[in-house]
């Protein structure tokens, strides 16, 4: 069976869609025993929230920091430039 994700380290926050993903559709991550239900329409490629992210905490993607969160992100929420910032090569940090 086709889990249409793929989760790269088992210390991510996120797993990555391999497919594109409509609202409602529910995503159980095997590998944590964590199942949750599409919160957006999601294209694949992008990232979605496996848990809770609160605001500040940090995206966790091959076991390692990509960027931070500016606001809280539940499991089954796109996770982009809408609730996301970059940390690196930022002047300002």
């Amino acid at each position: 069976m086709e889990q249409g994700y793929i989760l790269i380290n088992k210390v991510d926050n996120v797993v990555t869609l391999l497919r594109d993903f409509e609202k409602d559709e529910k995503i159980n991550v095997l590998e944590l025993g964590i199942e949750f239900t599409l919160l957006d329409d999601v294209e694949f490629g992008h990232k979605v929230a496996i848990k809770v992210i609160r605001a500040g905490d940090k995206v966790i993607k091959y076991g390692e920091a990509i960027g931070s969160s500016t606001k809280e992100i539940l499991p089954g929420e796109h996770v982009h430039v809408q609730n996301t910032v970059s940390d690196r090569g930022r002047g300002d940090l």
